[in-house]
């Protein structure tokens, strides 16, 4: 849900609140930000040629968004320090609230494109909530729910409609610590659900349910064995293309402090799809290989903490990595992906913030059937590549108050072009390349 916030500060918290406001055992974190800039192809298509129709093609635009934020919970573990010896609270509670109005004004592009664009104009957001019951115990749980509206528009290459969708999610887990905490065991539940508003994506509207298991054993002070299993059921109500499935994942590893100022990620294991074939008996492709993440981070202020997992804002680091996994695909049944990413996390002086993020990533599609039940026509397989950067830097004047720049970078690099069932010819291009540039203001408690 985080992940589908447009704005960076809205990702992690460690950069969304401040210092916040006390009211007895609870904490108060509102804000409001304002943020305009340039949007080169938010619908993200691919450039049009002469004998395109009128209404294809990137559309340019000036964007504007305001967003108010509130958030609650019981007191911050900087609070709790300030009463040393005091028992650990019985629960732990997290809620918060945000909202984003988004405004477009285009500059550039076909005049039905700059109409169309103009009509994005939407509020999306998100509602969290996350308790924890009998932290810090041997046996604890965690209960959270969420709930979003994001605007934003497809990279699968249809870019007729809007893609304006409804993200629901919940979860439930136990958790087992005993002893001193070498060994942390957990069992979970947790619901996803996507739900499309448009009616031409009505078939793409899913719920997934997971139950998962993961742990962690310290056999050394600053090393950890790691685990993690999970088994999906995703399910498409109104079934067009799409195929019903049951993921499977498994990955064993280590997340360690080689030293304190170096850690190690690394992860492996194995994936396996299992779609259900349709009554139509097509053929159906399944995701079965290798998956897993390494990562090795350089912390420029070293990590004081024995946990290689413990960071805060003040631990600036360098990171990179690769990742190698599979997902639900809205064109396919699946897309593999393998990423290599570099990010990099500053934060000095207690005013400036900086944080750049980017990454190259191959997205391999197995191909489409010919009579597939969906939007688009027969394809043969192919790989697409993803390149994506981002830059975000932000002053704090005082403890409440910060101006923010924000550039992002995108291109999917395809020479793929889909046909669009009742279509003679491909003319949905997979390719396209986006800039995004934005200052804001942004007040938060």
């Amino acid at each position: 849900m985080a992940l589908a916030q447009d704005q960076p500060w809205l990702k992690d918290r460690r950069y969304t609140e401040g210092i916040g406001i006390r009211a007895g055992d609870l904490e108060l974190h509102p804000g409001v930000a304002a943020e305009f800039g340039y949007d080169s192809n938010f619908f993200r298509r691919a450039e049009r040629d002469e004998a395109s129709p009128d209404d294809i093609g990137p559309v340019g635009s000036m964007r504007l968004r305001i967003t108010p934020s509130f958030s609650l919970s019981t007191l911050s573990q900087q609070r709790q320090e300030a009463t040393p010896g005091a028992p650990p609270p019985d629960v732990e509670f997290r809620g918060g609230i945000a909202a984003t109005y988004d405004e477009f004004i285009p500059v550039s592009g076909s005049e039905r494109g700059q109409e169309r664009l103009s009509q994005q104009r939407n509020i999306g957001g998100i509602l969290d909530a996350n308790l924890t019951i009998l932290p810090q115990r041997p046996w604890s749980a965690i209960l959270d729910a969420s709930l979003g509206r994001t605007i934003a528009s497809s990279d699968i290459g249809i870019s007729n409609q809007s893609f304006r969708r409804v993200n629901a999610g919940a979860g439930a887990e136990l958790v087992w610590t005993p002893g001193g905490g070498l060994l942390d065991w957990r069992l979970g539940y947790r619901f996803m659900g996507t739900f499309f508003e448009v009616d031409e994506y009505d078939s793409l509207t899913n719920m997934h349910h997971i139950v998962r298991t993961r742990g962690r054993w310290r056999f050394l002070p600053r090393t950890a064995l790691i685990y993690d299993a999970s088994l999906g059921f995703v399910d498409y109500p109104n079934p067009g293309a799409q195929l019903g499935s049951h993921p499977l994942r498994a990955q064993i590893g280590i997340n360690g402090l080689v030293t304190s100022s170096f850690g190690l990620l690394a992860m492996a294991g194995w994936g396996a799809s299992f779609y259900t074939p349709n009554d139509a008996g097509d053929v159906v492709h399944d995701f079965d290989s290798v998956i897993g993440q390494l990562e090795l981070k350089w912390f420029l202020t070293p990590n004081p903490s024995t946990d290689p997992a413990a960071a805060t804002l003040a631990l600036s680091s360098l990171s990179a990595g690769f990742t190698r996994d599979f997902h639900d695909s809205f064109l396919t049944s699946y897309f593999e992906r393998d990423r290599g990413y570099l990010k990099l996390t500053y934060f000095f002086g207690g005013r400036f913030l900086l944080i750049v993020d980017g990454g190259v990533a191959a997205h391999v599609f197995p191909g489409i059937p010919g009579e597939n039940g969906g939007l688009v026509g027969r394809q043969e397989p192919w790989t697409d590549v993803r390149i994506d950067a981002s830059l975000f830097g932000e002053y704090r004047i005082g403890d409440s108050l910060g101006i923010n720049s924000t550039l992002r970078y995108g291109n999917n690099v395809s020479s793929t072009a889909l046909t669009i069932l009742g279509q003679s010819e491909p003319q949905n291009y997979l390719g396209w390349q986006q800039l995004e540039a934005y200052l804001g203001v942004r007040w938060f408690m």
